[in-house]
């Protein structure tokens, strides 16, 4: 037997911060997904691809949840998303990984027993929760589901480097910066809260302009400034970031923005970047078993599928 899961990418988070003391983020999944399938291996070996060490902890600390001492787990992984930059790669990874080793065993967790195996490894994006959430992404006391977006497209600007989440969260002066900024992310919070009830994506993407801008006292983006300017000229929403990443995300209207035209206008002001282009959607998580029949076939139960979408970008 084999499972199989999918979970959301992102591109960065609506809004990020603290108030009253507690930290969260607002989740900006994509369409843009991670594919685990975990095979059952004897021996209680596990192996995974280079590079995927927190994708392989999940799927042990899954079977240990399960109770499960007989077998381990051999992961392959698809993942278009490239890691370090705030794209949730690694939380797709995680959730995904635990999520297939458990449909393996034919076995099913719950959304907070996933969420629990995810932030035992790291600190989570939160897109293997439905629609868009309001997310403790450290501890994950607390998530309150905020609704599904409105249409909005996005175009992820990649500024290069990477940002290790683990300890960007382990910053002695982050308290202090996340307070320093709290009545921005008040405000961001409350816009982008009427626009997912209203429908309206100009405020949800206001509120994400204002986290954006509020969050270059914490981690400094040299060009975001202006790719609000371009964007705004070129009639995009507003601009939103990775918070604890690289990336930044050009919010607009589907078919409203000639994307070509935008993406020429910012590689001629910073020649460095990719792009990626994406939709926002709700956080998405989909698993299945396989069972390889006797032709080589695979019978699949549970499945729904999916959409992949691509990555472009230019020449580094």
């Amino acid at each position: 037997m084999r499972g199989v899961a999918r979970v959301s990418g992102a591109c960065g988070e609506l809004v990020q911060g603290m108030v009253d003391g507690r930290y969260f983020l607002i989740t900006c999944p994509i369409d843009i997904c991670t594919e685990v399938v975990v095979t059952l291996i004897p021996g209680r070996r596990f192996e995974a691809p280079a590079g995927k060490q927190k994708a392989l902890a999940a799927a042990r600390l899954t079977m240990e949840r399960l109770g499960e001492r007989r077998w381990g787990a051999a992961l392959k992984i698809f993942n278009p998303l490239p890691p370090g930059k705030g794209l949730a790669s690694s939380t797709a990874d995680v959730a995904a990984a635990s999520a297939a080793t458990a449909k393996a065993l034919g076995a099913e967790l719950s959304l907070e027993e996933i969420k629990d195996i995810a932030l035992s490894v790291e600190p989570s994006d939160g897109t293997f929760l439905p629609g868009i959430v309001l997310f403790d992404h450290l501890r994950g006391e607390f998530w309150e589901s905020l609704g599904e977006p409105p249409p909005l497209a996005v175009l992820i600007v990649d500024r290069g480097g990477t940002v290790d989440t683990l300890l960007f969260n382990r910053r002695t002066d982050l308290m202090a910066l996340n307070r320093a900024k709290e009545e921005a992310v008040r405000r961001a919070v409350a816009l982008v809260r009427e626009g997912l009830t209203s429908g309206r994506e100009e405020l949800v993407a206001r509120g994400a302009t204002i986290s954006a801008l509020a969050n270059q006292g914490i981690l400094y983006k040299p060009e975001l400034e202006t790719l609000v300017e371009i964007a705004t000229a070129f009639g995009a929403l507003g601009v939103n970031v990775a918070h604890s990443g690289t990336v930044a995300g050009i919010l607009y209207r589907p078919g409203s923005v000639d994307c070509a035209e935008l993406e020429g206008k910012i590689r001629a002001t910073f020649p460095y970047v990719n792009f990626i282009r994406a939709r926002v959607t709700g956080g998405r998580m989909e698993a299945w078993r396989e069972r390889w029949s006797k032709g080589n076939g695979v019978l699949r139960t549970g499945y729904r599928p999916g959409r992949f979408t691509a990555v472009t970008g230019g020449e580094r």
